[in-house]
This record gives C-alpha cells, sequence and structure tokens, in this order.
C-alpha cells in the first residue's frame, strides 16, 4: 500500500536514499516500505509497477488539474511523465549515488478526458556513468489511446565528500 508523505520529516534524507539503489528504492516506494512522494497526492497520480529500466504510473486528471478552458492543463501531462522518465532513469541508479532531471519534452497528441485513467509507462534508454535517458508514453488504461509521448535526460551524480 502506498503511503504518501505528509510532511517533510516523512521523507528520506539524502544519507539514507544514498544508502540503497535507486532500484531497491523504488522498490521500496512500490510495497510501501518507503513514502510516495507528495505530488503523487496533489496530482493524483501513484507508483504502480516496478522493474530494472522500467517504471509505470497510474493516475486520473480531475477538475483540479484543469486550465481556464476546462481542459487537462499540460503540466498534468509534464509533471506525470517527468515522474515516470526519471523513475525509469532511478531504477538504474547505483548505490551511493542520486540523479536530477537535466531536461524533458513531452509532445500531447491529443487531450485527456477528465475523469480517464491513464498508464504512463517509461523506459529507461541509457544509462552510463552521468547521464540516463528515458522515454515515456501515456495512454487510456482501458483502450490504450495514446495521449502523449515524452523523452528526458537525467544527469546522475555521485555522493559527495
Amino acid at each position: 500500500m502506498l503511503k504518501h508523505a505528509t510532511n517533510l520529516e516523512d521523507l528520506l534524507s539524502f544519507d539514507e536514499m544514498t544508502s540503497m539503489s535507486g532500484l531497491d528504492f523504488m522498490t521500496g516506494t512500490l510495497e510501501g516500505r518507503l513514502p510516495s512522494p507528495p505530488i503523487g497526492k496533489v496530482m493524483n497520480y501513484h507508483l504502480d509497477a516496478v522493474e530494472k529500466g522500467m517504471v509505470r504510473f497510474r493516475g486520473t486528471p480531475e477538475f483540479e488539474h484543469c486550465n481556464p478552458l476546462g481542459t487537462v492543463h499540460g503540466g498534468w501531462y509534464g509533471t506525470l511523465l517527468d515522474s515516470c522518465m526519471a523513475c525509469a532513469v532511478m531504477t538504474a541508479v547505483p548505490k551511493g549515488s542520486f540523479y536530477t532531471t537535466l531536461e524533458y519534452k513531452i509532445n500531447i497528441v491529443r487531450s485527456i478526458p477528465l475523469g480517464t485513467e491513464i498508464v504512463a509507462e517509461a523506459t529507461l534508454q541509457h544509462s552510463g556513468r552521468s547521464t540516463g535517458v528515458a522515454v515515456g508514453e501515456l495512454r487510456d488504461a482501458e483502450t490504450g489511446r495514446l495521449y502523449a509521448t515524452g523523452s528526458t535526460t537525467c544527469i546522475i551524480m555521485g555522493k559527495p565528500g
């Protein structure tokens, strides 16, 4: 059962996070042994599956995620894809290291109807000493219809000192 962090004290310290591999961290989050980031609660998405080089999230945009026109804000697409693709990179980050997104790009193919469950799946394309690259897609959980694609480059850094 996923448990969202509700305050800063719920989150892992830098030392705790770098004491395990990225795959161990992601697996611990999926299994509920480690807290899920609060952004998931705000944006109404959650981790659904993890394996080395692949991460899947599920989420549903709601009224709170609309732009002034009443359609799903592009930031919802971007946040979900950024999380998913970066977490795919995280599955390859070794113990003692950490990562952050350098850049990401999304292509919105069509508008997501409010209340539609979305599957976001990302796969690792490259993981080296200093960078990781992943691609992802947002699809309708029921029909498989494509809503957006994305790509990311992350920087992988060693623990300082």
